[in-house]
């Protein structure tokens, strides 16, 4: 089904999302961009609290909002928080999948439970939300999937090889999984954010010689804010959006063009 652009074609009142990884940091900064667009917002994470917040911020730019705290790790609880949605706005339109890790280790020393750890919470759990949320959206011919890559999805990063070969695994899905269901009415694509100011990137930034050589890498001299994967993230959920599936668009400050 071909969306038709009436109005603002950024618009997403009527539209229902569920936004995974979502209590803090570019999760939470998505979920109240949709729900600014006007979406209803579903979050998992985690966090029982942080999501209550995240909830209490939607209900206040007049969305309605539905908390899941899960493991998204665990399949079962994974198909219980799509469950839930269903039950709750009876449909999904919108499907960001932002749950995920990371560790820096060096090769020789990560172990099985490292390996296990990051995979099945950035590739397996992302891997069977896009099914759910597929199963979901394909019977009214209409969705939006959109997965959290990375710049690894690109470039080699020392001390990161589990996660680059995670967000690796999200590019190349989200392109397979675009071409599968390009007749359905289902659009996948991907955000790569370059480095953002986050909980799990805070290390990082807080070491002046890291901090000094990121600043000077990335073209626009500073680093990404969660804010700033709102308005791709409406754009790739919107009907503005209709044309475009498979594409990993990075969001990086000019990093990958420099």
């Amino acid at each position: 089904m071909r969306d038709e652009l009436t109005g603002s074609p950024f618009d997403l009142s009527d539209r229902v999302a569920l936004v995974t990884g979502a209590g803090r940091g570019i999760g939470r900064a998505i979920a109240l961009g949709l729900a600014a667009a006007g979406a209803d917002v579903a979050v998992s994470a985690r966090s029982a609290d942080q999501l209550a917040e995240v909830c209490h911020e939607i209900r206040a730019l007049g969305g309605r909002a539905l908390a899941l705290p899960a493991d998204l790790a665990d399949l079962d609880a994974l198909a219980g928080v799509f469950e839930s949605v269903e039950t709750e706005f009876g449909r999904l339109d919108i499907l960001f999948n932002n749950a995920g890790t990371g560790f820096r280790k060096p090769l020789l020393e990560i172990t099985q439970a490292d390996w296990d750890r990051v995979a099945d919470l950035n590739l397996r759990s992302l891997f069977f939300a896009c099914q759910h949320g597929i199963r979901l959206m394909q019977p009214r011919g209409y969705g939006r999937i959109i997965n959290t890559a990375s710049l690894t999805s690109f470039l080699g990063f020392a001390q990161v090889s589990v996660y680059g070969a995670t967000k690796g695994g999200v590019a190349q899905l989200t392109k397979a999984l675009a071409v599968e269901f390009a007749q359905s009415g289902i659009t996948i694509n991907a955000i790569a954010p370059g480095y953002v100011f986050t909980e799990l990137t805070r290390p990082r930034f807080e070491d002046p010689e890291t901090r000094d050589w990121l600043m000077g890498r990335i073209p626009q001299g500073r680093h990404g804010e969660p804010s700033d994967m709102t308005g791709t993230a409406v754009f790739l959920a919107s009907g503005a959006s209709a044309y475009l599936t498979g594409v990993v668009v990075p969001v990086d400050g000019g990093w990958l063009a420099a």
